[in-house]
């Protein structure tokens, strides 16, 4: 039997960046649903997936996304930053494996997701993540000070896939630390013994945070 799991889908950010307005999950694509739907939709149609916590603001789904309010989805409100926010979707969780996912990325494929949950078959954490393109400077005071290895470096993505329990306890750790993540695989490395399997993404799915994101797609 495959494994069964939650996916958190964190939709609470102002979208500040893409200047609308609005939270951008809520931006309509082309087709005329929003991003956050078609963020959902590849969850929607896994029957693996048990579960479906949306953290955003509940007016703000009812007003947007019609016709989107089948059993397995939970609506939770956010917190002041996104590992806040994930913490709220945590709570709901009741499956022994969950998902982080951006509410911003709604080009995520078929082919990524079954890589990933074929890895938390036998891992207890992993990301998918893509390759750096480009050379990478770590800059300090505004003079560049090291040029790392870009065969060692990659891009993370989301989903990124845990043990429920791991997570759990590492968010734990970290709010009575108050440390905070630049994402959530950062808090495993931070609190555990845990490896984190990298898992092959796409460059397709990206994360829409300024208007030009979606012009790479035409």
């Amino acid at each position: 039997m495959l494994m069964k799991y939650s996916v958190i889908i964190v939709a609470a950010g102002k979208g500040e960046r893409m200047k609308l307005g609005f939270n951008k999950v809520y931006a309509r694509l082309e087709d005329g649903r929003t991003i956050l739907e078609h963020a959902m939709d590849i969850f929607m149609n896994d029957s693996d997936c048990v579960q479906i916590t949306v953290v955003t603001d509940a007016q703000n789904y009812y007003d947007n996304v019609k016709g989107f309010w089948p059993g397995k989805i939970t609506l939770v409100r956010g917190g002041n930053t996104r590992q806040e926010s994930v913490s709220h979707g945590l709570d709901t969780v009741f499956a022994e494996t969950v998902m982080i996912h951006d509410g911003a990325r709604p080009f995520l494929d078929k082919d990524s997701l079954e890589r990933l949950k074929q890895t938390m078959e036998t891992e207890k954490a992993a990301l998918l993540c893509v390759p750096t393109k480009d050379t990478i400077k770590v800059v300090r005071d505004g003079y560049i000070v090291e040029t790392p290895d870009r065969n060692t470096l990659m891009n993370a993505q989301t989903p990124q896939a845990f043990d429920t329990e791991l997570l759990v306890g590492c968010m734990e750790k970290a709010f009575k630390e108050g440390y905070t993540g630049t994402d959530d695989t950062s808090l495993i490395e931070r609190y555990s013994d845990v490896r984190v399997k990298a898992v092959e993404g796409s460059y397709a799915n990206l994360k829409i945070t300024v208007p030009e994101d979606l012009g790479e797609r035409k």
